[in-house]
């Protein structure tokens, strides 16, 4: 018997609201809400399909748009962030480990970054000065006499 297309539409909704509210998953959540959303229609288009083949459709899809995100983003040049009146600065929001990889919030979102100086240690609370980005990674520098609280 085929999975109604309303278990799809209600995998898309909660897929899409955790995107909504700020999950970080580098986008795989809105690849598997849009994935969902095709299947709903997929499913109410062609009914006879069975669950199995819809399931594995739906990772088809999913991994298809993951891959195809990453490779446009490994396209995208390293950009340099345009100096403005202020520096721009983000907060750590994870610890960054010993090959200076860490994640920190910047202009409301959560960004995947790269200390630029990784001998200095950047705990969540800190603040740091955002100097690039490379795709979907921020270029980091430790901004100096900021201490995480």
């Amino acid at each position: 018997m085929p999975a109604p297309p309303i278990l799809w539409l209600a995998l898309a909704g909660v897929l899409l609201l955790l995107e909504l509210v700020g999950a970080d998953t580098d986008g795989l959540l809105l690849i598997g809400g849009v994935a969902a959303l095709l299947l709903t229609l997929f499913a109410v288009l062609v009914p006879v399909v069975p669950p199995l083949m819809q399931v594995l459709l739906f990772g088809a899809l999913v991994g298809a748009g993951y891959g195809w995100m990453r490779r446009w983003s490994a396209r995208r040049q390293a950009q340099p962030i345009p100096p403005g009146e202020h520096a721009e600065l983000a907060e750590v929001t994870t610890a960054f480990d010993i090959n200076g990889d860490g994640r920190v919030r910047w202009q409301g979102q959560s960004w995947a970054a790269q200390n630029l100086a990784p001998d200095q240690l950047l705990l969540p609370g800190a603040q740091v000065t955002v100097m690039g980005r490379e795709g979907t990674r921020l270029q980091v520098l430790p901004r100096q006499g900021s201490l995480p609280g």
